[in-house]
């Protein structure tokens, strides 16, 4: 499967509310599969369509640990292929449910190298449809509600750093020009 190209902060695209799915196609399929290759070989724990250039509702979660084995030889490392079972895909994903509160580090494969600690539901439940059209809920909480929070706020065009206070988003600015340079424009933050 091709590997997607995953957008980078300013890019507008991270910024557009997405357009719910009307219908499971081999195009989408095809979509979830690059989506979900593309968050292994990142690697992250999740990926939204809009990071990789797509305004439908759809995302791809998986937070088990990665676990790589490695051939004992100085001339290369061996990497095994993810292990999928824990793979999950949601199709037009929506919060049903939450509550509680917790605050806790977040970073973002479209803000590469930048984290913060972020106040998200401890617990949430989630609806949304699989690749044959079966609705699905989760319940959850602790890190894969936050997974699922952070995904689906990239469907509504919400970055992580949005949900920062003032204060922490202008330290924040500040890095990413220090990065990317002050020539860089963020009307965003």
């Amino acid at each position: 499967m091709p590997l997607l190209n995953i957008l980078t902060f300013p890019d507008s695209m991270l910024r557009e509310k997405c357009d719910p799915v009307e219908e499971i196609d081999n195009d989408l399929i095809q979509l979830l599969d690059d989506m979900a290759d593309t968050m292994y070989e990142a690697p992250g724990v999740g990926l939204a369509a809009p990071q990789v250039g797509y305004t439908k509702r759809v995302i791809v979660v998986d937070i088990k640990p990665r676990e790589c084995a490695q051939e004992s030889t100085e001339e290369e490392e061996i990497l095994l292929p993810p292990d999928r079972s824990e793979l999950i895909e949601l199709i037009n994903p929506e919060i049903v449910f939450s509550d509680g509160e917790v605050t806790g580090e977040e970073g973002c494969l479209s803000i590469p190298g930048f984290v913060s600690d972020v106040k998200r539901k401890f617990e949430v439940t989630v609806e949304g449809y699989n690749r044959d059209g079966e609705l699905l809920e989760i319940k959850c909480e602790d890190l894969l509600a936050r997974v699922f929070q952070h995904e689906i706020d990239h469907l509504d065009g919400i970055l992580f750093i949005d949900r920062l206070g003032r204060l922490k988003r202008e330290l924040l600015k500040k890095k990413i020009e220090k990065v990317l340079g002050k020539e860089e424009k963020y009307a965003v933050l």
